[in-house]
């Protein structure tokens, strides 16, 4: 393990604790999701090589704490990052970031504000009907997909690209109303509370790889994560099992890899893989 990841762990340790404690002062269940799902029950914490941490929670719990969660945090040098606290931010679920820290990512270069960082995803309801599911996850990635554009999202950076002005006012306006209509996509089913499963909409995996039923995401068991104890989905052999297959058999050596962060300013030092 690189010197890097070493001390991005140690951050996103912080991150997790600050987010497990919003989530006991609001009364808020929780979720480890993800590749941090498969780092708590294989390797007790995180996974040696990966550099993120992923939580989720459902719908109506998420729309609590982003109410909730910024006056909490007004004394602390954390940062909840949503597509209404940064104008400049265009994916569809929340970060929670360090504000003493600032990082550059891998095949992602944008305008948003930039920090060490843990994702919490929100978990909405989704049909019954595969044809509703498909029509909804097209319309979900198009608007993405403008979004993006719209917020001038990038692959990679240019010289160019720092000569470029912000977005005047039209176009954060129409950004706005493109995450305005995301969010309603997203959202379409939740009122039905009689459609027993959830999606985690911007998953990278396969559709039905994040798709739970309500049951498995409420029944809920505290497992230990490094030095913290998280809360986990009961069914976590079978999500993982769905997800990983022989999930706790380690990849091979070359697929070890670091995924996310290449560059990484703490403490007055900048740390590079």
């Amino acid at each position: 393990m690189t010197e890097l990841i070493e001390r991005i762990h140690q951050i996103e340790l912080g991150n997790l604790f600050q987010f497990i404690h919003l989530c006991e002062q609001l009364d808020l269940p929780y979720f480890m999701m993800g590749g941090s799902l498969l780092g708590t029950v294989r390797h007790q914490g995180f996974i040696p090589w990966d550099d993120d941490v992923d939580v989720g929670m459902l719908r109506a719990d998420y729309d609590r704490l982003l109410a909730a969660a910024p006056a909490l945090l007004a004394d602390t040098h954390y940062f909840l990052q949503t597509p209404a606290s940064d104008e400049n931010y265009g994916l569809s679920y929340a970060k929670l970031l360090d504000r003493n820290t600032y990082i550059e990512e891998k095949n992602n270069v944008n305008s948003a504000r930039k920090g060490i960082f843990i994702d919490i995803f929100p978990l909405d309801r989704i049909s019954n009907d595969p044809n509703q599911q498909r029509e909804q996850m097209a319309k979900f990635q198009l608007l993405n997909t403008r979004l993006l554009f719209q917020l001038r999202y990038h692959l990679v950076d240019t010289p160019l690209r720092k000569f470029q002005s912000g977005l005047n006012p039209d176009q954060l306006a129409d950004a706005r109303s493109l995450k305005a209509e995301r969010q309603a996509v997203m959202t379409q089913y939740e009122s039905n509370t009689t459609l027993p499963r959830v999606k985690n909409l911007a998953s990278q995996y396969a559709y039905a790889k994040e798709t739970f039923t309500v049951a498995e995401l409420t029944d809920l068991t505290p497992l230990p994560f490094e030095q913290l104890t998280v809360q986990v989905p009961a069914n976590y052999a079978n999500i993982l099992t769905r997800m990983y297959g022989d999930f706790m058999t380690l990849p091979p050596a070359n697929q070890r890899t670091e995924k996310h962060l290449e560059k990484v300013i703490m403490d007055n030092q900048v740390f590079t893989d």
